[in-house]
């Protein structure tokens, strides 16, 4: 991998782009500590420290943003929240669904609209987080120097602008740099709480050496289950494919065999990060109405044994949804019988048709509840112990991470190829 590596720096393009890339992280890393005007940090601080458990998970996602009320406070999730909105109208919607079948132009039409979405969901959860932290729970003063007016404006401007600017950079990141970039901001997100947490696992038990024994224990457990998660998302289930000959012109065609490869686990990590949100929206209402009765269903909501039924069942929904949302049996099916190709056993058309979804089913069953209980016993682990080590490299987190990290790989492998070096997967 050592060499994969400094090949890739090797080639100038590619080196621009992960230093592009680089970048933009630490840029959203370094606006992670930026506080809004006017916020007293310390007294913010220790208020925060004391909040509820939904309010700790969001702080995980914002990569500590939000414990500092800085301006990225909001994070990525408005951006998220508004793609699955976008992603679930494609199939209620006749319009949206017809744009996601135009190509280029409709793509850029639903990423419009997702802009405009965001803002507005980025206005509503900033406004929420306003009143939240104003309110008798938390108690928080801001600058007394200025009409209480005209701070909350500033506030509230600058936490929506945060969105719109980490939306930008994640979006720059997709086009100028090395894979997706809203995954890889939650990524970084995730990956900045790891060290904190470390030491939180050290210094939990009373005996030093015991903590330390725990928190090696915990790494080694996770460094055991990173290859069978690999091994997951890797997987595929290869449809046989046949050609049938055919003369064309002076030359004989076809008579070749291939196969459709239908991954274990399509859909990658979009279903942890769709359940993720949904399963902390509660948290961020709970955040906007600051009603008793709401935050204690957003903390019930965001753990214990209905958050650990809702991460399964979300899931494994999303698992389905996706993978029928990118994969189409019946213009694969269509492309099959115009280029002459057919499944040995399988009469063409609606056969072919209900063949595929039959194993499409069948794989994305077993490949939804591997991931689901990845993410939830981790989580159940946590609950019972308390050790933040293990929240942070949850089975969410790692899902996520992992995910990114091959995703990012094998951008990077498709461009070494292109150069003829040698990638990271030999």
């Amino acid at each position: 991998m050592l060499s994969s590596i400094i090949d890739a720096f090797k080639v100038p393009e590619l080196r621009k782009k992960i230093l592009f890339t680089l970048g933009i992280l630490a840029l959203y890393r370094f606006g992670a500590y930026i506080p809004v005007p006017g916020i007293p940090f310390n007294e913010f601080a220790n208020s925060f420290s004391n909040s509820g458990v939904s309010m700790t998970m969001l702080d995980l996602f914002t990569g500590g943003a939000l414990s500092h009320f800085s301006v990225f406070s909001l994070g990525i999730m408005p951006y998220i929240t508004a793609s699955i909105i976008m992603q679930l109208m494609q199939g209620v919607i006749p319009a949206v669904g017809r744009w996601a079948k135009e190509g280029e132009t409709g793509r850029r039409k639903i990423t419009q609209v997702t802009r405009y979405l965001t803002l507005g969901l980025g206005l509503i959860n900033a406004i929420g987080y306003l009143l939240l932290f104003k309110s008798s729970a938390y108690g928080v003063v801001f600058s007394d120097q200025v009409p209480e007016v005209l701070t909350d404006i500033i506030v509230v401007f600058t936490l929506v602008a945060g969105t719109a600017f980490i939306m930008w950079m994640g979006e720059l990141i997709t086009q100028r740099g090395i894979g997706n970039g809203m995954s890889l901001i939650i990524f970084v997100s995730i990956v900045s709480r790891v060290p904190a947490a470390i030491f939180s696992s050290v210094n939990l038990q009373a005996d030093l050496g015991m903590g330390i024994a725990i928190t090696v224990l915990i790494l080694i457990v996770v460094l055991a289950c990173i290859p069978a998660i690999i091994f997951i998302e890797r997987a595929q289930r290869r449809i046989p494919v046949n050609y049938a000959k055919r003369v064309q012109g002076r030359k004989m065609m076809g008579g070749q065999s291939t196969y459709i490869p239908l991954k274990v686990n399509a859909a990658g990590v979009i279903p942890i990060i769709f359940a993720s949100c949904i399963i902390y929206f509660p948290a961020q209402l709970a955040a906007l109405f600051n009603v008793g009765w709401l935050t204690a269903f957003a903390d019930a909501v965001s753990t214990g044994w209905l958050n650990w039924i809702l991460t399964v069942l979300l899931i494994v929904f999303f698992a389905y949804f996706y993978t029928s949302m990118v994969f189409n049996p019946e213009d694969t099916a269509d492309n099959l019988r115009k280029q002459g190709g057919f499944i040995p056993g399988v009469r063409p058309g609606s056969a072919t048709v209900t063949y595929i979804k039959n194993v499409i089913h069948r794989v994305t069953l077993p490949g939804g509840i591997f991931i689901a209980c990845i993410a939830v016993i981790p989580t159940i682990i946590f609950y019972f112990s308390g050790n933040q080590l293990i929240q942070a490299f949850g089975g969410t987190s790692i899902l996520i991470m992992i995910g990114v990290a091959l995703d990012t790989m094998s951008k990077v492998e498709s461009q070494l190829k292109m150069h003829n070096y040698d990638g990271f997967f030999k």
